[in-house]
């Protein structure tokens, strides 16, 4: 009989969820073990590569920055400053306790990176919707300042976790917290505590109280904000959330914390600064578009001459009235800065007014006004009548509240007369005026208002002695430059070259200006500013005598002051006939000492206009973009070029000379034709020189001028040769 067969149980069947969850989780493991593994040779390798205890210790951070003068001398170091490296035993056990309270509270439980500080930066980040507290141990940011740097990327930040590893498989937690104490930043330049001990409150770090302690422990997280020189009273309330962290930490008791009494310390004095930090702060940032090198420390050789430096120093001071501010700065005829102070005091002020602060420089301004009326063919001969005058509303009177009547240019200069400059501001246009500004270095907004010729505009005083110093190059553009060379390691990286191609206004102008200048100074409102050397200059007040400027030359040497207030409030007697001129007079006497008396070149020579197939280059406008020289040096129009070589296209010939004579209308049209009077639209009443109209005849009195030739001259005289003018100044 067959035996029945008994039925197999069926097997049981797995969820495959649980089968991909168990599969992900022994990937995931893998994953972790692999990821061990890497860190830990990551730590390894990183251990191996790191510099020995002794090699940290000597190595600065940060790039070192020594700045000369011209002499070679250095005038400041730049960049941060160290005080004596003390060892573990060395630094009071109230800095060590202070710096792990409120640094990293787990310093000596973690193995440089602290999980659970990570995870409540987290949590924090998660509750308050940013990051507040990045969870950096003491170990990380040691690894930070020494290896990395402040980028808020995961990259650093895992970069710095390897470090901070390797540091403590290396070093003990003695010799990492020597390490962190010796070189962490702690503001105003000063890595360590000893550098931050004695630039705060003058003693050594091994002297340091548990109130000191506090204070410079709470400096870390943002030295800036807590600097006790800058904010007392958060520097104090930072040292408190010290104290408490001691406290909680259990370091001090709450009555040490109390008797501890932040809000009593005295703090070092600061050490006075010179002006010449003035220079520096100026000329150091254009380091970052000169030179390309980040790390190595650097020897910045600059212009600055520290005698003429001292010297202007002194001239402020010493002139600048009673609650005002005074700005000088001085340029060699290549440009070099051989003086600049921004202020009477760089410790209370750091506002550098020389190169910062925007003013309205007064009648100074009448160096554009002038430099494009000679260069619309205008001389110091010739003359204009001093009356009152109104353009579009606006009615200047002098400073004297009297006119003159007919005078010279010369004479209208010398003693900044305002309508004359009205009248010649109208006459060449006042875009016209606005455009020489420009070309001549003022980097501000120019205004086209009438009242423009009195310098209404706000300038910076660098940029007027810099328009000045290219007059006095004889119309050739002058770049002001601070840095003559850097050298890093004993190699060179970068030379300074003067650009000498720049032509801005024709020799002859340059020259005519400079006649204009040496008048304003001998005869005129700058006679303050004589030296027992030829100089040549201008004088500039503003309304209310908010402002007074004196700009000029000698020997070589163009100085430009500034004296006011910050807040612009009127100061009594104030002039630039007064104290800016004084001030210049007592510079410049000690800084062109040593130099050669050189007398200015006031035998003018004129273009050869005459030879010209037209007049553009003496009643035309100046030529605003790129000008081309001629063999003599002379700007060439770029309007005469074009319309020549548009005449020669047309005819095939070169244009043919023009009669020997001709009558006074056939000179009127040729002037009104090469000047675009002739378009339709322009009143010829309005716009033309008119010598025969009555000077009692209201509306605008055209400049008269003593060189109008005879209409039965000849149009083209062969130039004569210039003879010495030995007249008296008018």
């Amino acid at each position: 009989m067959a035996r029945a067969r008994t039925p197999r149980s069926a097997p049981v069947r797995r969820s495959p969820w649980r089968r991909r969850i168990i599969v992900t989780l022994q990937i995931l493991i893998g994953l972790g073990v692999l990821a061990l593994g890497a860190l830990a040779i990551a730590v390894y390798v990183a251990r191996s590569q790191l510099p020995s205890f002794d090699e940290l210790k000597s190595s600065p951070n940060g790039q070192m920055i020594r700045v000369h003068a011209a002499d070679g001398s250095v005038i400041v170091s730049m960049g941060p400053s160290y005080g004596e490296w003390l060892a573990y035993g060395q630094i009071p056990r109230v800095m060590r306790d202070a710096t792990v309270a409120v640094e990293d509270r787990r310093f000596y439980s973690h193995p440089g990176v602290d999980p659970l500080g990570i995870a409540r930066s987290v949590m924090v980040r998660y509750e308050r919707g940013r990051w507040i507290q990045g969870g950096s141990t003491i170990t990380q940011q040691l690894a930070r300042n020494v290896f990395l740097n402040n980028q808020k990327k995961f990259g650093r930040k895992f970069r710095e976790w390897i470090l901070a590893l390797a540091l403590e498989r290396k070093f003990s937690k003695e010799q990492v917290l020597e390490l962190y104490l010796n070189k962490v930043y702690y503001g105003g330049g000063a890595y360590g505590i000893d550098a931050a001990s004695r630039k705060f409150f003058g003693h050594g770090a091994e002297r340091l109280s548990l109130a000191e302690a506090a204070v410079i422990a709470g400096l870390v997280k943002a030295p800036s904000n807590y600097s006790p020189t800058a904010d007392a009273q958060a520097a104090v309330g930072r040292a408190g959330v010290v104290l408490d962290s001691m406290v909680r930490y259990g370091a001090i008791t709450q009555g040490q914390a109390d008797d501890a009494n932040p809000t009593s310390l005295a703090l070092a004095p600061e050490p006075r600064q010179n002006s010449a930090r003035y220079f520096t702060d100026w000329a150091l940032p254009q380091l970052d578009t000169l030179i390309d090198e980040t790390e190595a420390p650097l020897d910045v050789w600059t212009t600055l001459d520290l005698g003429m430096q001292r010297d202007a120093d002194a001239a402020v001071r010493a002139n600048a009235p009673a609650g005002a501010q005074g700005a000088l700065v001085s340029l060699d005829r290549d440009g070099a800065v051989k003086a600049m102070v921004g202020g009477k005091d760089y410790v209370s002020s750091i506002y550098n007014r020389a190169t910062q602060a925007q003013r309205q420089p007064g009648s100074a301004f009448k160096l554009f006004v002038y430099l494009a009326a000679l260069e619309a063919g205008h001389k110091p001969e010739d003359t204009v009548v001093d009356e009152p005058v109104t353009i579009d509303g606006w009615s200047p009177r002098n400073d004297s509240r009297r006119n003159s009547g007919s005078v010279t240019l010369r004479t209208a200069f010398a003693y900044s007369l305002n309508t004359v400059a009205a009248k010649l501001g109208q006459e060449v246009g006042f875009t016209t005026v606005a455009d020489m500004a420009r070309r001549f270095g003022i980097t501000t907004p120019v205004n086209t208002h009438p009242s423009m010729v009195l310098g209404t505009s706000d300038v910076r005083l660098i940029d007027m002695t810099r328009a000045f110093a290219s007059v006095a190059n004889k119309g050739v553009a002058i770049t002001p430059y601070g840095i003559t060379k850097v050298t890093a390691n004993g190699q060179t990286i970068y030379t300074h070259e003067v650009d000498r191609s720049r032509v801005l206004v024709a020799p002859y102008v340059a020259a005519q200006m400079t006649d204009l200048l040496q008048t304003a100074v001998n005869t005129g409102t700058g006679r303050a500013a004589q030296i027992g050397r030829p100089v040549a200059g201008k004088t500039g007040t503003t309304s209310s005598s908010k402002d007074g400027w004196f700009l000029g030359f000698s020997s070589g040497l163009t100085t430009g002051v500034w004296m006011g207030r910050d807040d612009a409030r009127p100061i009594s007697g104030l002039h630039g006939g007064t104290a800016p001129a004084r001030a210049f007079a007592a510079f410049m006497k000690p800084a062109t000492a040593s130099r050669p008396i050189e007398q200015f070149e006031t035998q003018v020579t004129l273009p050869e206009w005459q030879l010209e197939p037209d007049e553009e280059s003496y009643f035309g406008q100046p030529d605003n973009g790129g000008m081309m020289v001629d063999e003599d040096g002379n700007p060439i129009p770029q309007q005469s070029r074009d319309e020549e070589q548009q005449l020669q296209d047309d005819t095939g010939a070169p244009p043919a000379p023009a009669p020997a004579a001709q009558p006074q209308q056939q000179l009127d049209e040729l002037i009104d034709r090469v000047t675009g009077r002739d378009q339709p639209g322009t009143d010829r009443r309005d716009e033309r020189r008119d010598d025969r109209r009555d000077p009692g005849v209201p509306g605008r009195q055209p400049l008269t001028r003593d060189d109008r030739r005879d209409p039965n001259a000849p149009l083209r005289q062969p130039l004569q040769r210039p003879v010495q003018d030995d007249r008296p100044i008018q």
